[in-house]
């Protein structure tokens, strides 16, 4: 009640540009979700009835029928395993190995910046191409292993570059305060520089985890034939390949029957609800981080 009467009590054009932001917003946000809840309601509708057309936001005929087929897929656990441990391994290791590198060519008295800041940004615009990164990769003996999804993604030239613009903008001062009172170049990077990065950091976090989580051609190009390695995204591709092509990829299931039951765009709405669903839960833990101050109370006046 007081926030309407505060409300009524300004004047005629704050009502209006209040009224009018709120309006935006409210329709920004029915944008943004229709198109998920959509593909959620499709996803939970019987693929017979789907193909009538005509769903909203809620499924005319419940059923769990299209996420069933997904599951009953052999090899999904496998590749849930793997693709939760690239992401966490690789998201890791990417947002240690581009701070550490960003760090360093941030500091002033390091003579080779210049040279290492143009070579990462030559790699940006200038690529091999596949079929040398192919080569590359068996040569190095990294085919059938895990290390191929981690290791050639390690450093990433945006990323870094990101990360050392948050650096450039914290006060020097606090770096040599820290080295007056003792402290390594090894403690001022884990003590001073990364919490203060953390906007940066839960940034590129989210990147990497995002590309780890929803990469499948890697896998397909290096460890397709390796069973054991195989990841979600490659599993879920097969399967929607399956339902496609008739192939009889379901253990314990006659691909006919299935095929009767359901239809390739509903699978395909059920799969991007599996792949999206983990991402929507990370995303509220990092979101915090968007908007925080980056040195908000390093260095008071």
């Amino acid at each position: 009640m007081q926030a309407i009467r505060r409300f009524a009590g300004r004047p005629w054009s704050d009502q209006l540009f209040e009224v009018v932001v709120y309006a935006i917003l409210i329709l920004v946000t029915v944008i943004t979700l229709y198109p998920f809840l959509n593909v959620l309601a499709i996803s939970l509708n019987d693929s017979t009835d789907s193909v009538r057309g005509g769903l909203t936001i809620y499924p005319r005929v419940p059923t769990f029928k299209n996420y069933e087929t997904i599951f009953a897929f052999g090899g999904l656990i496998t590749g849930l395993k793997i693709s939760v441990l690239r992401t966490v391994v690789g998201t890791l290791l990417g947002l240690v190995s581009a701070s550490m590198l960003a760090f360093t060519i941030s500091r002033a008295d390091f003579q080779g910046r210049r040279f290492i800041s143009a070579f990462l940004a030559l790699t940006m615009y200038v690529s091999g191409g596949l079929i040398p990164f192919y080569i590359l990769i068996r040569d190095l003996n990294m085919m059938n292993t895990f290390a191929v999804y981690v290791l050639p993604g390690l450093v990433s030239a945006f990323n870094v570059f990101i990360i050392r613009s948050f650096i450039d903008g914290i006060p020097y001062a606090l770096q040599e305060s820290a080295k007056l009172d003792g402290a390594s170049d090894w403690t001022i990077f884990w003590r001073v520089i990364l919490p203060l990065t953390k906007p940066a950091l839960a940034t590129i976090a989210l990147f990497l985890a995002v590309g780890q989580w929803n990469a499948w051609f890697d896998t397909y190009l290096y460890n397709g034939s390796n069973e054991k390695l195989t990841t979600l995204q490659f599993e879920l591709m097969k399967v929607l390949q399956s339902t496609t092509t008739n192939a009889d990829q379901f253990r314990g299931r006659n691909m006919t029957e299935v095929m009767r039951q359901i239809s390739p765009e509903s699978v395909k709405m059920a799969i991007t609800i599996v792949v999206t669903v983990p991402i929507l839960v990370v995303y509220p833990f990092l979101q915090k981080y968007f908007v925080k101050g980056m040195t908000l109370g390093a260095v008071k006046s």
